[in-house]
């Protein structure tokens, strides 16, 4: 069926921007292939598959595969089907895997999810589950920002135009009444579009006086001497925002709802262990990030920023419905159709036989 002038409008608005672009993470476009399991002799395979393809973040709002992968759950539940591993820097090479088949399943932010599923005209992805929520600041310099009516007039770093966080700050611009433009990032605060890698070198010469962004960034700046001005968990009801989602191509899962529902079965199992066990899987969060990156995060960068992340299966679907709109609001993006972006159905099987309830897809679910 031939796109609507609506849908051409917004798909042609996300080809000239990276909006919605990357879930908070580091920035990069190659996957890096870690296939270093191995599988029980004599395990049965699910749906008859050699392997499942998962990818992730190297970041600790991906703690949920970072632990799921180092303590063995998702391979625990595949049992004679492999699974294996990429990493990726970005949402956008991760959606082009997804695309591409060289990945079946993923955990990725959610902008990106919206991104890929408006950009495919709703073909190519669901949202099956959640994993991750909060982790997200607004640090300061103390010198220069003593309260938030401070932030007027000051330099702020986002991690893109477009992205998660830069829309959450300039929505909360905007609640402020205060004046900016979106794309130049001009106005009563200037919005300095900032690679997370780089942001603590930036507040340490002085470019920036302050950040909106994700763990471990956040608690890296903080290590630089700057100070939490306001956790973004406290903008949102109960607390609570989606940050990572699970997501699978609308394939696989059509052709292999068994392996999809192994994954989510580890992903549940994963995160209660989490919360019951939460140093232990810190400690195994790291080492897969120093197995997958070269470098482990420092005490006084890892302790806090674990701390600021909630590990629940609930995807809270309508705070990824509010934070599209958000970007509407802004002038980002006519605002987006995501009904039938979410499949809960092998998700909620999972939690009932656990005896927990149902998860609600705030209406986006498919029909």
């Amino acid at each position: 069926m031939p796109a609507t002038p609506a849908l051409r409008r917004v798909l042609a608005l996300i080809a000239t921007l990276p909006l919605l672009a990357l879930a908070g993470c580091g920035y990069g476009s190659q996957a890096k292939d870690l296939d270093d399991v191995q599988v029980a002799a004599g395990a049965k395979k699910i749906d008859g598959l050699d392997s499942v393809r998962i990818g992730y973040f190297g970041n600790l709002t991906h703690a949920t595969a970072l632990v799921g992968r180092e303590k063995g759950f998702f391979q625990k539940e595949l049992g004679g089907t492999q699974a294996k591993y990429a990493t990726f820097n970005a949402g956008p090479s991760e959606i082009e895997a997804l695309n591409s088949k060289s990945i079946d399943i993923g955990w990725i932010g959610p902008s990106p999810a919206i991104n890929g599923y408006v950009k495919s005209g709703g073909t190519n992805l669901r949202i099956v589950g959640g994993s991750a929520s909060g982790g997200v600041k607004l640090v300061v310099d103390p010198d220069k920002i003593k309260s938030l009516r401070d932030v007027k007039g000051k330099k702020i770093a986002t991690p893109q135009l477009g992205n998660t966080q830069d829309v959450a700050f300039l929505n909360w611009i905007a609640e402020q009444g205060w004046k900016v433009d979106a794309q130049s990032g001009k106005g009563d605060v200037s919005v300095v579009r900032t690679d997370n890698k780089i942001a603590p070198d930036a507040y340490k010469s002085g470019s920036i006086d302050g950040a909106w962004v994700p763990e471990p960034t956040a608690s890296k700046l903080v290590a630089e001497g700057a100070k939490v001005l306001l956790d973004e968990s406290d903008l949102w009801p109960d607390e609570k925002f989606v940050i990572t989602n699970i997501i699978v191509s609308q394939d696989f899962l059509k052709k292999h709802p068994k392996a999809v529902e192994a994954v989510l079965r580890a992903s549940v199992e994963t995160n209660r262990w989490i919360n019951a066990h939460p140093d232990e899987a810190k400690a195994a969060a790291n080492e897969r990030l120093e197995t997958d990156t070269g470098k482990p995060l420092p005490a006084d960068v890892l302790d806090p920023a674990w701390k600021s992340i909630a590990f629940l299966d609930d995807p809270l679907a309508a705070t990824l419905d509010a934070q599209a709109g958000h970007a509407v609001k802004a002038g980002l993006l006519e605002r987006p159709d995501l009904k039938g972006v979410y499949d809960l159905t092998l998700l909620n099987k999972v939690l009932a036989a656990g005896g927990r309830a149902a998860v609600d897809d705030a209406g986006l679910g498919v029909k």
